[in-house]
């Protein structure tokens, strides 16, 4: 697969995602409006609100991270060596120059957001930028540029505000089951069948949709890993950097799971990943597998 189909592929996805976001909800909107008692209206408010998360998470998803993360503008004046890297790898890849945010903690770490290249945004920890040489930061920023370049940040933020959304909505089911969402007793008898599949559907539904974007993020940061290593033609230094994140103790203290796999690695320390079932429900591929990779190349 070269870059371009994989631009193509992440574009593709975006939209199939979120066209089959609302017939998903819609399904899922008709079961537990009969399982309460509403009916088709319950349809059409969801329907309505799925319309308008899909646009909320097309064009405010950057937003929305960058606001979770507690990430503030920087400047040329008071990060220097961030701002020119980021400058002088857009121009070494063609891209448009994103913004530049740092987010004060000592944690290294790193992201990048955005919708496409000319609405993107790069985000660093100041414990990474402390902490890494100058050739190992060129090589996080490298990778996550090529995370805006593929359109991953894309793909991603749609993702991540569509999912918990479907988390929103099992516990809005949950909710109203346990308040008295039934007019009476007629209703739970009429509608056992459908209350039997809305139970069945607010506990699947969150971890099938958090499944798949796990597993999305774990193909995608081989794929930037290997694309920051082909720009700055030195993989040494993102495979150095990956080293010296993983060996570091501390804990991103803003670490949020609704957007854990937009970092670099995984912001949770804790999160070891010693058994197949950990592994799925890890949001990043293990680091020494990619640092391997990387020494390879």
């Amino acid at each position: 697969m070269t870059i371009y189909s994989t631009i193509s592929s992440n574009k593709r996805k975006t939209w199939l995602i979120m066209f089959f976001f609302i017939i998903f909800f819609s399904t899922v909107a008709y079961v537990f409006g009969k399982a309460l008692g509403y009916g088709l209206s319950l349809v059409g408010v969801m329907l309505i609100f799925s319309g308008f998360m899909s646009f909320l998470s097309y064009y405010y998803s950057d937003r929305i991270v960058l606001g979770l993360a507690g990430a503030h503008p920087a400047n040329e004046n008071n990060y220097r060596e961030l701002y020119h890297i980021v400058e002088n790898l857009s121009i070494a890849s063609g891209l448009p120059m994103p913004k530049v945010y740092v987010i004060d903690d000592p944690a290294p770490n790193a992201f990048a957001t955005g919708r496409d290249p000319k609405h993107a945004a790069v985000a660093a920890t100041t414990g990474l930028l402390n902490k890494l040489k100058t050739a190992e930061l060129e090589g996080v920023i490298a990778h996550e540029m090529s995370h805006v370049k593929n359109y991953d940040t894309r793909l991603m933020g749609v993702v991540s505000i569509l999912v918990g959304f479907v988390a929103i909505l099992s516990n809005f089911f949950f909710r109203s089951m346990w308040f008295g969402g039934f007019s009476n007793d007629e209703d739970r008898k009429d509608n056992s069948i459908f209350i039997i599949l809305g139970i069945i559907f607010a506990i699947l539904a969150p971890i099938v949709a958090t499944l798949i974007q796990l597993a999305l993020s774990r193909r995608r940061e081989f794929l930037a890993d290997a694309d920051g290593a082909l720009l700055t033609r030195y993989p040494a230094g993102l495979a150095n950097a990956l080293e010296k994140i993983a060996d570091d103790r501390n804990v991103l203290r803003n670490a949020n799971p609704a957007i854990a796999h937009f970092y670099i690695e995984n912001p949770f320390k804790n999160a070891e990943k010693t058994s197949w079932l950990t592994s799925l429900f890890s949001t990043h591929p293990p680091i020494e597998e990619r640092i391997k990779i990387l020494r390879s190349m």
